[in-house]
């Protein structure tokens, strides 16, 4: 399946929410031809009726995807509207989190290819990453293809098996709320040290995000940028003293929260 195949036969998005307008975002400014696109949302934002796209118009009869990013909650609402397309040629890519590839096959039809993806929030701005894997009917060509699109909004990694998604749900699917508290927290304890509280927030913010770019960007191990910026005996130290220790710093802290997360998640998937 290719992106010409998508704009000669359509594609449908349900649900358009923070996570479908971001990826809709990205293939539209990726060139994507607004008309190829259905979308079923019950509430369409102001933004997406403005992008020229099909809201609410009904299905194409044999799109080449359909992408599925509605709320878990909302799913046995919203999905019996895609079974017409179901056990055919049309894609379903699930962005849906904790529903297994199973209650899609036993919703869509058992032939049905569908590839289940986890993106996360920073996708919103195009920085996201997201894990897939697909069933027994989702080829690799399709795979490719949702790969594809998903890369309008950040990286794309493949997983081995769908067993690996809770984890990955506990690690980057959560995990940008985990950064967010972190820059919470950050900032409070500046106030405490006697911060203006602006003025820490935007240090805490600026720190946590350039520290990231660094990460990602820097030929080092995380491990060792660490060991780069860290003096003996200096103030570095003293605070990984408390942050790396093994009974109460972040090593079984965060060991404790994406358990938390994972089993969380492997409970939604039954």
């Amino acid at each position: 399946m290719s992106l010409e195949q998508i704009e000669t036969r359509g594609m449908v998005l349900l649900g358009c929410g923070k996570m479908g307008s971001a990826m809709l975002a990205g293939w539209l400014s990726g060139g994507l031809a607004p008309d190829a696109v259905w979308v079923l949302d019950p509430h369409p934002s102001d933004w997406l009726l403005a992008t020229g796209v099909h809201v609410n118009a009904g299905l194409p009869d044999d799109p080449a995807l359909a992408l599925i990013a509605v709320k878990p909650q909302m799913m046995g609402e919203a999905l019996p509207s895609m079974q017409a397309l179901g056990n055919g040629s049309t894609v379903f890519l699930s962005v849906a989190a904790g529903t297994s590839i199973a209650s899609f096959e036993t919703a869509l039809g058992a032939q049905s290819p569908i590839i289940r993806a986890m993106p996360n929030t920073p996708a919103a701005v195009g920085r996201g990453i997201t894990a897939i894997v697909g069933n027994n009917h989702a080829t690799g060509a399709q795979l490719d293809m949702a790969e594809t699109l998903l890369n309008a909004v950040g990286q794309v990694v493949r997983l081995d098996d769908e067993n690996q998604m809770d984890a990955v749900t506990g690690v980057s699917g959560s995990g940008p709320a985990y950064v967010f508290h972190l820059i919470e927290t950050l900032a409070a304890a500046g106030v405490a040290e006697g911060l203006p509280a602006d003025l820490a927030m935007r240090l805490a913010k600026a720190t946590v995000g350039g520290a990231g770019q660094l990460a990602e960007d820097a030929d080092e191990t995380p491990s060792q940028l660490r060991v780069n910026v860290t003096s003996p005996n200096g103030t570095t130290q003293a605070a990984l003293e408390v942050l790396m220790d093994e009974g109460n710093g972040f090593p079984p802290l965060l060991r404790r929260a994406v358990k938390a997360a994972t089993d969380r998640s492997k409970e939604l998937s039954k």
